[in-house]
This record gives structure tokens, sequence and C-alpha cells, in this order.
């Protein structure tokens, strides 16, 4: 019997009030004040450094991606740089972990659900052990980068729906020259769009972790649910 679990679908939304939520509700899983909980979620353009992030790799100045509305935060996730835009569905598991040991699982379930969405779409997808994330190819259709922290993760999974491929010129994604980037659209030739991607996703997620979500929609310019007596972390 598949275990409920709490989805909160936030729609389109900047990145930093986003992650002040993923922190405030971390704290919160943490301590036991919340469930786990999942957000999936639409960003504006952002260009996310994370603790191996390396300056080479952000291929512009920032006051030239702040003029084209590109923000650019760093983040306590592991990895390189990473982009967030519009048509790439965004999820963030922030769960409780029993022990230290289940951040791999954790990691190879996530990517087993992005392959078995893509199946969907009659793509063929695997991940790569050396560099994580999903590849057609060599050619990145989703990245992957959590943190954990007192045993909660957060941070997830960016899915290439619909995204406009040139972002490759903003950033080397995840630090990885020798691979390109790709999206459903691009292999399937039609334009998938974010919303059909988020529920094949979703569905492939409750598969792989053997849950079934419990979704509660956030409307467009809603104020965001933070815990309340939020504690909320930094970076």
């Amino acid at each position: 019997m598949a275990i409920r679990a709490r989805l909160l679908d936030l729609g389109r939304r900047y990145y930093t009030p986003v992650l002040a939520l993923q922190r405030a509700l971390h704290a919160a899983v943490a301590e036991g004040r919340e469930p786990d909980t999942w957000l999936v979620v639409e960003h504006e353009p952002v260009i996310t450094l994370g603790r191996n992030a390396k300056a080479a790799n952000v291929l512009l100045p920032r006051p030239l991606l702040e003029a084209r509305g590109v923000d650019v935060v760093e983040v306590e996730r592991g990895g390189d740089v990473t982009y967030h835009g519009p048509g790439q569905v965004v999820v963030y598991p922030i769960r409780r972990l029993e022990r230290f040991r289940e951040v791999v699982p954790l990691v190879a379930s996530l990517e087993t659900a992005v392959t078995g969405a893509l199946y969907r779409f009659g793509i063929d997808a695997q991940p790569r052990s050396e560099h994580r994330g999903v590849y057609v190819g060599d050619d990145a259709i989703c990245a992957i980068g959590i943190a954990v922290k007192r045993m909660t993760s957060l941070h997830g999974l960016a899915l290439n729906a619909c995204t406009v491929l040139d972002y490759d010129r903003l950033i080397t994604p995840c630090g990885t020259p020798q691979f390109g980037i790709t999206s459903i659209s691009a292999q399937t030739g039609r334009e998938v769009s974010w919303a059909e991607a988020r529920d094949a996703l979703l569905d492939s997620l409750e598969g792989a972790f053997g849950i079934e979500f419990e979704r509660e929609e956030i409307p467009p310019g809603a104020p965001l649910p933070f815990p309340s007596n939020p504690v909320v972390e930094t970076a």
C-alpha cells in the first residue's frame, strides 16, 4: 500500500522565495514539526552555484546576466553550476532520512523516476555514475543535486521539458563541457508542455518511491505556505 506524501505545486515562481521556503520546511521537517514535503515548481531564469561551483563555469559577467533577468544564487547542494528556467520541471524532496547511507539510494530513485517518466515519451535515457543526473546519449536532460543536513534532504532535480536550449551560452552546465543538453520536446519533435511533463514525472516518482502524493496547488500570486514559527536556515 502506497504511503501518502505531501506535495506542494507552486506553479511558476522566482527562485529566491522558493529557496527560503525550502529552508524553512527543511528545518520544520528535521525538527518533526512538519511531515516530509515535496515541492514541484517552474522557475524564472536563475543560475545556482553549488558547493563545488567554479567561477569559470559562469560564462557571462553578473551585470550582463542581471540585465538579461537571470539571477545568480549560491546554494548548499552538491555539484557545480546549474540553470533553472521556464519549461523546466523542478522537484525538491524535503525528506527525513533514517541514516546517512540512504543518500545514494535517494539520488538513484530520483534517477529511476526520471528515466521512467521519459520512457513514457519514447525516450531512452540513462543515468551516469560519474556524473549524477539523466542523459540521452551524451546530452543531459535532467540535473540532480541534493544536500543533506540534520539527516533531512533538500534541493533535488530539474528536468528539461520545453526549456529553450540556449542556456549553455550562460554556463557550462554542471561543469561538464563534454556533455550537451536536450529536452523532452527536442527528443520527441513536438512541444511537450511543462504540465504534461510534470504529471508524467510526478506519477513516476510515486512509483519509484512507493508513495501517493496529496497534492496542494498554490495559486499564482498567492503567498508561499511557510510553516508556522519557521526557523529559516542559511547556506
